[in-house]
């Protein structure tokens, strides 16, 4: 007989021998309570805590200015008060609208100039009341 042969006939046997000393005799229960008895404390499942991103702290707009003034001088400072006689050259300046890029993907008013009014729509239900009352059902 041949060793494949052989082994071909005693896994199934063994296999069912296995089961039936851990399942039915109660092994396996007694396994358990000695492993846990062995840990000294009982096991607790714990989550993993992942953390989350802090909120963007948003500066007000005297806080903005404040920023701002403080970055204009110290670009003055570096390229020397003097340099120009003394002329502030970022004097009435505004920051300029960064352009769009491909990578910063899709964003509603990306481009558009924070200070844009926009459009005001408040008369758009005052000249239109007709046809709001129409769609009403009224």
């Amino acid at each position: 007989m041949k060793k494949a042969e052989l082994k071909k006939m005693l896994k199934p046997l063994i296999k069912e021998c296995i089961k039936e000393v851990i399942f039915e005799d109660g092994t396996l229960s007694s396994i358990i309570s000695e492993v846990i008895q062995g840990v000294g404390h009982p096991i607790v499942e714990q989550k993993q805590i992942i953390p989350t991103k802090p909120k963007p702290q948003y500066e007000t707009k005297e806080q903005a200015r404040d920023r701002l003034n403080e970055q204009r001088k110290k670009m003055m400072d570096a390229i020397g008060g003097d340099a120009y006689n003394g002329i502030n050259l970022f004097e009435g300046t505004t920051p300029a609208v960064a352009p769009k890029t491909q990578t910063s993907g899709y964003r509603a008013l990306e481009g558009v100039d924070p200070n844009d009014p926009g459009v005001d729509i408040s008369s758009v239900m005052n000249k239109s009341s007709a046809i709001w009352s129409k769609l009403k059902g009224k």
